[in-house]
């Protein structure tokens, strides 16, 4: 029995160590990048942006406008994408595309900086996401009628124009309730985590999730960091991301193919889940990233092999 507490006891002050460390380091990337993006969006910098997205917003079969949400949602996070998009006259079905595209690229800043920690260049972590929202969203608009749907649209009103220091009042609250939140979850991930591997939990676990894994094209070594992106997604999960990242001693090619699989397709229970509250078919938020997921790890493994082979050294004899 004592030696079962003391167990416990380590694995909880062992968590809560871990914990700490990362929700820390969380926050200096959270605070200053979403205050800079409040302001940006207030000072009307980031709906000029949109024309930099104009010339491909035909080619990913949407309007001109569906730039301003997709330009908030990557710069913010989904929440800020949905916020743009229900403001603006959108049928389901652009709505659906818009949502794809989304749950792919957003936040990349930030998630991107989380990647990059833990194995995967940032920026090459976010062109492979971006390149994967818009091949998902081509391909998808090949099964939506885009011509002959009804908008859907919740007008402003003129006004309830806010003044800058009630948008900052508005980011600090939110920020702090934020902030706990996050502290919370990464508390309970951390100790959660380390109890599991003070109990050498964590081997049966992987065991489970090897054959999905397997279909994956990822080693079941990453499994616990796969099923915490895939639960908690890239930046609530990303204390215990960059915490294992260090710890677990995985190879370079496991970690990328890792963060190019969790970078496509990560927050499946939540994101989904609000774009859904405005009618959007489960099917489209859950199935095209899931694929696109996994051929991008084998084209991954396929261009690492031709590369290999053309590295060989060429034999005289």
């Amino acid at each position: 029995m004592t030696d079962f507490r003391d167990t416990v006891k380590a694995g909880v002050v062992a968590g809560i160590e871990k914990g700490w460390s990362g929700y820390v380091w969380l926050l200096r990337i959270l605070i200053p990048i979403s205050f800079l993006t409040v302001l940006l969006d207030y000072s009307g910098l980031i709906r000029q942006m949109d024309f930099l997205l104009a010339p491909i917003m035909k080619l990913i079969s949407m309007p001109a406008a569906a730039a301003i949400p997709l330009v908030v949602g990557m710069l913010t996070g989904i929440y800020g994408g949905i916020a743009a998009m229900i403001v603006l006259p959108f049928s389901v079905n652009q709505m659906t595309l818009i949502a794809v595209f989304l749950l792919i690229s957003h936040n990349l800043v930030q998630e991107g900086m989380v990647q990059g920690k833990s194995g995967l260049n940032p920026l090459k972590a976010t062109v492979i996401r971006l390149a994967a929202s818009i091949v998902t969203v081509i391909a998808v608009a090949q099964f939506l009628d885009l011509q002959s749907s009804t908008s859907i649209a919740i007008v402003p009103d003129p006004q309830l124009q806010k003044t800058l220091w009630d948008v900052i009042q508005k980011w600090g609250i939110s920020t702090f309730f934020l902030s706990i939140k996050i502290f919370l979850i990464v508390m309970a991930l951390m100790i959660a985590l380390c109890l599991m591997k003070a109990f050498d939990i964590i081997p049966f676990l992987v065991k489970i999730l090897k054959p999905f894994l397997k279909i994956m094209g990822l080693d079941e070594r990453v499994g616990l960091l796969w099923l915490t992106a895939v639960v908690f997604g890239i930046a609530y999960g990303a204390a215990v991301i960059v915490e294992e990242a260090k710890d677990g001693n995985f190879s370079a090619e496991e970690l990328e193919r890792l963060h190019i699989s969790i970078g496509i397709n990560h927050s499946m229970v939540e994101d989904p889940t609000l774009f859904a509250s405005l009618g959007i078919s489960i099917f489209w938020l859950w199935i095209p990233r899931l694929l696109t997921a996994i051929i991008a790890v084998y084209l991954f493994d396929t261009l690492k092999k031709w590369s290999n082979r053309g590295n060989r050294p060429v034999s005289l004899n």
